[in-house]
């Protein structure tokens, strides 16, 4: 196993790190490596509550153990580095260790997958701004981020929510959570970690297309004069954005060609040349619906030149399938995790440009 990447070169030997860290050369190959061509992150950060809600659908009760052995089986996915580049982790899942005994952490890095960590404590109600919130966590997060660098993870994600409604977003809302993600940004960067800042302007309710346009393109100025203003380096971070798409409830939802068009738009009117990779979030969409919207983006990137890698960091996206496979018994790992590798298949097509509906109905076998 490679030396423990919490070691500090300038530290005697064996000592962890007290005091912070910037190794910006580093940061930036990280940040290289999560959007590297062909590859993907897989968000599996999902809180104790979330997850609940996961398992409820499919039967099975949602203890630890049944949390590690649903996760375990997923890092230890043979093939998933040809596809996966890193994976969000949440705090319970970075502590823990597989059935054998081996940190889950240790299985990632063993394939050549990057560990992450979910930072952030949640979104909670936004003071005198009724239907919005505001993402906390910032108290004591320089100390939660020493120790999650000690415990493996080289990349963290923060994520603020925007709400579109009658009355929102207001200004204030998207501003406090433009400055904490900038602030958290920050702070990452600061003892060594590359950030993954996640503005997600929520597809829920009837909006259409352009008013999801409006308010990505007002949310994205705002976080990058943030970012700016707070000294962070844009070409050591990763961006998760949501696609510019029609909200759940609108009448007419926008095709593909339509969420590309608009999407790459937007990007190209907000997001600053350094940025090496943006990854989206599936936000609610399908399966099916996010791998031809992420295709659709990558195909008219291509034709336009856009200068960023146009990934995915999907959960429900790339988890949905193998979750329904798994039912929580210990026979259906295998199916799975084919289950799992074969959504990482296609969204890695996806990234490329080279998705086909047809391939949804192909077979994806572990390598043996």
């Amino acid at each position: 196993m490679a030396a423990p990447i919490d070691a500090d070169p300038a530290s005697p030997e064996g000592s962890t790190m007290t005091t912070p860290v910037n190794d910006t050369p580093d940061l930036r190959a990280t940040a290289r490596a999560m959007v590297a061509p062909g590859k993907g992150i897989l968000a599996a950060d999902e809180s104790t509550g979330t997850i609940a809600k996961r398992f409820s659908a499919i039967g099975v009760e949602n203890t630890e153990p049944n949390r590690r052995d649903y996760r375990e089986l997923l890092f230890r996915t043979p093939g998933m580095a040809e596809y996966v580049s890193g994976v969000i982790l949440f705090d319970e899942t970075i502590r823990q260790r597989g059935a054998d005994g081996t940190p889950l952490v240790e299985h990632l890095v063993a394939q050549g997958v990057i560990p992450g960590i979910k930072v952030d404590a949640g979104a909670q109600p936004l003071a005198f701004a009724p239907g919005e919130t505001v993402t906390e966590g910032l108290d004591g997060l320089r100390e939660r981020l020493q120790e999650y660098r000690t415990l493996g993870a080289r990349f963290t994600k923060w994520r603020a929510v925007i709400h579109i409604g009658d009355d929102t977003p207001s200004g204030y809302a998207i501003d406090v959570n433009a400055h904490a993600l900038a602030r958290y940004a920050a702070l990452c960067q600061e003892v060594g970690l590359v950030p993954i800042v996640e503005p997600e302007v929520l597809m829920d309710g009837p909006h259409g297309i352009d008013e999801c346009f409006e308010v990505t393109e007002i949310t994205l100025r705002e976080v990058f004069a943030q970012l700016a203003q707070h000294g962070v380096e844009l070409d050591a971070m990763v961006l998760k954005p949501n696609m510019v798409v029609s909200g759940t409830e609108a009448r007419e939802r926008a095709d593909p060609a339509s969420v590309a068009a608009h999407t790459i738009r937007c990007f190209a009117r907000t997001v600053p040349v350094a940025v090496p990779g943006i990854a989206f979030l599936s936000g609610g969409q399908s399966d099916a619906e996010a791998t031809a919207n992420l295709d659709a983006i990558n195909r008219e990137a291509a034709k336009v030149g856009a200068p960023w890698e146009l990934t995915f960091s999907y959960g429900r996206g790339l988890q949905a399938a193998p979750q329904a496979a798994w039912g929580g018994r210990a026979e259906n790992a295998r199916a799975a995790q084919e289950a799992f590798l074969h959504r990482a298949r296609l969204a890695a097509a996806a990234r490329s440009g080279a998705y086909d509906p047809a391939m949804e109905d192909e077979v994806t076998t572990i390598p043996s």
